[in-house]
């Protein structure tokens, strides 16, 4: 995700505090972890984030996986980027082919409701 692949995160000493704050920590999770629960959030929840939003998720799937959330626990992910910031890699993870239309509102009801399975 290069929108947190950055070496001066913005509002670092915030996070810092309010992770001892909360007792919480920090992780990290690879690309692949990102885009799995970016597509996850788009096919369950039909929220269209970018990757570095999807982070969020991707990062408590992760660490409920590993045991460090517990079982009953109240999880809040929150998703700050629209998908479209970053469309390439939405198509790009697709498994359908691109179509292209004409731009006229007839043709976008069509395609959306050809392309509903």
């Amino acid at each position: 995700a290069t929108a947190i692949r950055i070496g001066h995160p913005q509002s670092w000493d915030k996070a810092w505090k309010v992770k001892e704050e909360s007792k919480g920590w920090f992780d990290e999770c690879t690309d692949e972890e990102i885009l799995a629960a970016q597509k996850l959030l788009a096919e369950k929840e039909g929220v269209f984030c970018e990757p570095a939003s999807a982070t969020s998720l991707a990062g408590a799937i992760k660490d409920i996986q590993a045991g460090k959330i517990p079982e009953g626990s109240k999880i809040v992910c929150t998703l700050t980027g629209h998908g479209l910031k970053d469309p390439d890699t939405a198509i790009k993870q697709s498994t359908r082919p691109l179509i292209t239309i004409e731009a006229t509102l007839d043709k976008v009801k069509a395609a959306i409701l050809d392309n509903m399975n």
